[in-house]
Formats: C-alpha cells, sequence, structure tokens
C-alpha cells in the first residue's frame, strides 16, 4: 500500500474522533450550570426534627430501658442488690458464663484468624463456600442451632448413645453450652478481619517472604501487628454476644439452677419466680456489660479510623 492512500485512512479514522470531541465540547459550554445543592441549607426546623427523632427513638428503646434495669436492680436498697448478686446460684451463673466466654472467644479467635487470613490473602476452591458457612450462624435461629446440637449429641440423637456408653455428657452440661455459644458467636472475628487483610493487600508479606522470612514469623511479625485493632474489636464483640446468648444455651443447658444456668438464663429463672429484685439485679451486670462494651467498642473504632488514614 502507498503512502498517499494509508495518509487518506489515518485522516478518514480522525475525522470522527474530531467532530465527536468538537460537539462534547460544545455541548460542555452550551450546557445550563446547575445551583450546587448544600445540605446544610435545609430549614433549621428541619433539621431540629430530625434530631428530636433520633433522640427520642434512642431514648425510648435505649436509655429508659436501661434506667428502668438500674432503678429497679436498687429498688430495694444496696443490700438487697449485693444479697442477690452473692447469691449461690448467681454466683455459679456468672462463673459458668465467663467459662463459657473464655471458651467461646478463645476458639472463635483462633479460627477466626486463621480463616481470615485464609479468605483475604489466597484463591482456592471453595472460598465461596467457605464464606458462605461462615455468614450461617447469622441467618439460622439459636433456638434451631440448639435443636441442632440436641440432635446430635442428644440421648436420642446420633452420637447419643455412643457418647452415653463411653460417659461423655455433652447435652445438659458445660461442652453443649460451649459448643452452642461458639456456634452463635462464630462469624464474629472473621467478619471483622475480612475486610481489613483485603484491603491490606499481600505486599508486605510478599516483601518479607523475599526476604527469607518464613509463614510464621510473616504472620507474628507483619500480618498480626496489621489487624491487631480489628481482632481486638471481634473479639470484644464476640464476647458480648456470647455472654448475652439466650436461645441456644436454652435449648441445650436444661435449665438446672448453679449448674447449667448461665447469667441470661438464671433472670429468667429468677423473674419466673417472682425474684424481681434479684432478677434485674443481675440483668443490671449485662446492662453493664453492654455499656462497657459500646465504650470499647467507640475507643477501637476511632483508632482504627485514625490507622485506616494514616
Amino acid at each position: 500500500m502507498s503512502a498517499l492512500p494509508i495518509a487518506e485512512v489515518m485522516q478518514e479514522t480522525a475525522l470522527p474522533e474530531a467532530l465527536s470531541e468538537s460537539v462534547a465540547a460544545r455541548a460542555a459550554i452550551q450546557a445550563p450550570i446547575l445551583p450546587r445543592t448544600d445540605v446544610g441549607a435545609d430549614p433549621p426546623a428541619v433539621k431540629w426534627l430530625v434530631i428530636a427523632v433520633a433522640a427520642g427513638f434512642l431514648g425510648l428503646f435505649i436509655v429508659l430501658p436501661l434506667v428502668c434495669v438500674f432503678g429497679q436492680a436498687f429498688a430495694n436498697g444496696i443490700a438487697a442488690y449485693a444479697a442477690a448478686l452473692t447469691d449461690p446460684d448467681t454466683l455459679s451463673a456468672i462463673r459458668l458464663t465467663l467459662i463459657v466466654a473464655a471458651i467461646s472467644v478463645a476458639v472463635n479467635t483462633v479460627f477466626g484468624v486463621i480463616g481470615a487470613w485464609a479468605i483475604a490473602k489466597f484463591e482456592f476452591r471453595g472460598k465461596n463456600l467457605l464464606i458462605t458457612l461462615i455468614e450461617l450462624p447469622f441467618s439460622v435461629s439459636p433456638v434451631i442451632a440448639g435443636l441442632v446440637f440436641v440432635l446430635l449429641f442428644g440421648l436420642q440423637g446420633y452420637l447419643g448413645p455412643w457418647l452415653a456408653g463411653h460417659d461423655v455428657k455433652v447435652i445438659f452440661a458445660l461442652p453443649g453450652i460451649a459448643l452452642a455459644t461458639i456456634f452463635v458467636t462464630f462469624p464474629f472475628v472473621v467478619r471483622e478481619l475480612v475486610p481489613l487483610m483485603q484491603q491490606q493487600g499481600t505486599d508486605e508479606e510478599e516483601a518479607a517472604l523475599s526476604l527469607g522470612a518464613s509463614g510464621l514469623k510473616t504472620f507474628f511479625r507483619v500480618t498480626l501487628p496489621n489487624v491487631k485493632w480489628a481482632l481486638l474489636y471481634g473479639v470484644l464483640l464476640c464476647n458480648a454476644r456470647a455472654m448475652g446468648e439466650f436461645g441456644a444455651v436454652s435449648v441445650v443447658s436444661g435449665h438446672v439452677r448453679g449448674a447449667t444456668n448461665t447469667m441470661p438464663l438464671h433472670v429468667e429463672a429468677l423473674y419466673d419466680s417472682y425474684q424481681f429484685a434479684a432478677a434485674f439485679a443481675v440483668s443490671s451486670l449485662l446492662a453493664l456489660l453492654a455499656l462497657v462494651t459500646l465504650v470499647v467498642k467507640a475507643l477501637l473504632e476511632t483508632r482504627l479510623a485514625k490507622e485506616s488514614r494514616s
């Protein structure tokens, strides 16, 4: 092909592009300039109405119940409040709750870190299935989860006869309560770690490996320090849910006072036996736990926001 036809082809190709650019520039010049909307330009009445509605909802559904709980807890005086908390059944419920929460948080922290590391740092078959299974406890009722454990480990369940033959008790005992609590608190740590790990990418880990660091050394020196605040945030939420879990634990515990009642179950037992002051006294401990959780949660969110900006 000669040079002249090639130049003609290039000229024909560039002509539509030049025309389109000219049309776009002309449209931009002729387009009317719309006034910029300012959110702060709303009438003051609308702003204060929205604030009043939000404050009203918070006061009605959060502040007022908390005030009622603490008010009823101290209705009979500090001596009655202290007596309710030092009752042997109450102390047993507190001790069992702390043990179950410690087991659940430890197990879910270990799995949460491993699962989040696998999901965020590696590509493998079945990754979407793993994410779906991790999210499963959020879509299943805790009562159904408790019934599943009864079906598996109860005397009439699939593994019940074998466990009974080997003198292993799961249902209506500490192992069953711990398993049910682990199930309902399963996703909390993973959900907090995966987005942060995905955002950070794998550049730092690859650099550490290229410098000769082992996998474990890379994890403890690079990966874990980068996600420590998100890990603490997930552990905090997991612990709060573990201490306040009712549905799944209610199915597998057997409601034995002084033996298998956690704090939420003990509150129900006290209330059903018309010991209202004692029930609210134990409830105040759970409410205090919720308040502490909110404060620590706010502090961790502030720290995470600062690290994300830096």
